[in-house]
């Protein structure tokens, strides 16, 4: 049995939230689906001190009637109108609040579609970068709120993006000694960009606050690791700053190279993407008809462009064009941001040769760069060493691969999530035979 609704958020992050909400308060019947525990994304986690903005969506979100399926992923759109979903452990809260029945899969019929699936950071493979306590800025700035203990840790914050000061600044909170933060960007870059921050004065004293924070820690552009040590564990790193090299003893890296949107679900629909990032019109609409993208797929803009993005996306979806058209000019006033913040961390093209022929490159099916490098393409890599055919799918290693050689994935196929073979029966996918059994809904009916 499949469940109706007239509008499916996919992806529980600001955006996500924003677009559920306003669909919901307009009267439509709305489910929201996220594979986190709760709502709020990687911005608004759990267990942060949330801003009154997160507080206050939080409230809505709580007062409305949205159906919210907490723990679920999606892992296939075969059209715009259906979505499967398969349960991702334990349930939260509300969600099993609202959803009682314990089935694992789970299909989804709906009107129109928003797709608020978020983004994700990107590694580049150096030296040293599987050992332990290496890790992404923002992974470790969650396993930080999760309870990891970083009091009187060395750290050191390097890679590019806003992310490093947010990071470095609730580490150093958290105790942590920040020895350096290293940002790959020019000098020349960041004061470009400082510039047009000038008229964000909200994200201009937010950066400034930040760097008080973690005051004692030197700040080094056009600096990047090109090496990490130790044997069990981190213990040291090497930086480069222009000719200069030295190491740096520390028991921890975050390293992140700004972030990577995701796109796999609006590539399976169909849905253009240019530069990059899933094309959208005015009112959010992407390519395929009744199908809208909000948030970072459609260019990384940060939580106030998410929201008003969520809204307008809802509000075109339910027949409200005025309303959405109003919110449109406040989009375009911040869209200069998006621009600003893409020349800012583009990547120097030295950060290619960090490699070498023994550096792992794909973690799942420990692929190492030598082999890479007799490959023409993408597709090549795949069939002759198996990169990107792990558990991931390539989500680490495929963006790392597209900066070093400049491949291009030529295709997303479900399931675009590892699924329990179970979940791929009951949707019909497996072997394309009819579907092995009755899909009992997970949702109470209206």
């Amino acid at each position: 049995m499949t469940q109706n609704f007239d509008i499916a958020v996919v992806g529980a992050g600001p955006a996500g939230m924003a677009a559920a909400v306003t669909a919901s308060e307009a009267g439509k019947r709305v489910a929201l689906l996220d594979d986190n525990p709760a709502p709020g994304g990687q911005i608004w986690r759990r267990g942060a001190r949330l801003p009154e903005m997160a507080e206050q969506w939080q409230a809505r979100l709580d007062r409305s009637a949205v159906v919210r399926l907490q723990g679920w992923r999606v892992f296939d759109c075969p059209g715009p109108t259906l979505i499967r979903a398969e349960r991702n452990g334990a349930p939260g809260a509300a969600e099993a609040k609202r959803s009682p029945d314990r089935d694992s899969y789970a299909e989804l019929r709906c009107e129109k579609l928003i797709l608020a699936t978020g983004a994700r950071e990107r590694f580049l493979p150096f030296p040293g970068w599987t050992l332990p306590n290496v890790m992404g800025a923002g992974g470790m700035d969650a396993m930080v709120r999760g309870g990891l203990a970083v009091a009187e840790k060395r750290v050191v914050v390097a890679g590019t993006g806003p992310l490093l000061f947010a990071v470095a600044a609730h580490l150093a909170e958290k105790g942590a000694r920040i020895v350096a933060v290293c940002e790959q960007a020019s000098l020349a870059q960041l004061a470009r960009f400082g510039l047009r921050m000038a008229t964000e004065p909200a994200k201009l004293w937010q950066g400034l606050h930040y760097r008080r924070t973690f005051r004692q820690a030197r700040f080094l552009t056009d600096c990047w690791v090109v090496a990490a040590h130790g044997s069990d564990r981190l213990n040291a790193v090497t930086l480069r700053q222009g000719d200069k090299r030295w190491d740096v003893a520390c028991d921890y890296l975050a390293c992140g190279f700004h972030l990577v949107p995701n796109t796999e679900l609006p590539e399976r629909l169909g849905c253009r993407i240019a530069d990059g990032f899933v094309a959208t019109d005015e009112t959010l609409q992407t390519s395929v008809f009744g199908v809208y993208c909000v948030g970072e797929p459609t260019g990384i803009g940060g939580v106030e462009l998410s929201l008003v993005e969520g809204q307008i996306a809802a509000l075109a979806a339910v027949g409200s064009a005025e309303a959405a058209q109003k919110l449109g000019r406040r989009r375009r006033g911040k869209l200069g941001f998006v621009r600003a913040l893409y020349e800012a961390c583009t990547l120097n093209p030295l950060l290619r040769a960090l490699a070498v022929d023994n550096t792992i490159v794909c973690r799942c099916e420990d692929v190492r760069f030598g082999a890479l490098r007799e490959a023409g393409n993408w597709r090549q890599a795949k069939l002759h060493t198996r990169c990107g055919m792990g558990p991931c799918q390539g989500r680490i290693c495929g963006a790392a691969t597209e900066f070093i050689f400049g491949w291009q994935a030529d295709s997303v196929r479900p399931p675009v999530f590892p699924a329990l073979v179970s979940s791929l029966a009951a949707s019909g996918e497996a072997g394309g035979k009819a579907r092995s059994r009755a899909v009992v809904s997970a949702f109470p009916e209206p």
